[in-house]
């Protein structure tokens, strides 16, 4: 699945659920902080998407496509907790972005793979609007997180640090 299947997949499973969203255009960016600013909305109502690696045991790994408001950091020991994993990191690039469909920075706070668990902090499924970009650094969409966690269907998890500019 090409990262243009991926955008297309998503509009299609909210036009087909009927779900409300809203796109929005804007300059190509993926971080977190600048695209909410052009998005206009505070960056907490931003939803962060990491893909990470958890190692179970040493023959054992899974990857776990985390979610959390984009003012907060992804607590890693919480992640670890929630799989009793030997260790949990940030995936490599090149597998997250094969797992994700997407490439850094569009990766969408839906898994479309069988391979890649999905957990979302609570904090996410009860935004009022969350944004994200859309598997595109040039297209964002807001939808309530309420129809995101029903769509989506994470596993929901206190997973959310603090926030990201906290020391």
């Amino acid at each position: 699945m090409s990262h243009d299947d991926t955008y297309r997949r998503l509009i299609s499973l909210l036009d087909d659920t009927a779900t409300p969203y809203r796109l929005i255009d804007h300059v190509p960016e993926g971080t977190t902080e600048t695209v909410s600013a052009l998005r206009g909305h505070p960056v907490s109502q931003a939803a962060k998407c990491l893909v990470l690696r958890v190692k179970l045991d040493r023959r054992t790994t899974r990857h776990v496509l985390v979610v959390v408001p984009g003012d907060r950091r992804v607590d890693l020991d919480a992640v670890r907790g929630l799989f009793a994993a030997r260790y949990v990191g940030v995936s490599d690039a090149a597998t997250a972005e094969r797992l994700a469909r997407a490439v850094p920075g569009t990766v969408l706070p839906f898994s479309f793979d069988p391979d890649l668990e999905l957990v979302a902090d609570p904090e996410v499924v009860t935004q009022p609007q969350l944004y994200f970009n859309a598997a595109r650094l040039d297209r964002s969409l807001a939808i309530a997180g309420p129809d995101y966690e029903r769509l989506a269907q994470p596993r929901v998890e206190k997973i959310a640090g603090p926030p990201a500019s906290a020391g």
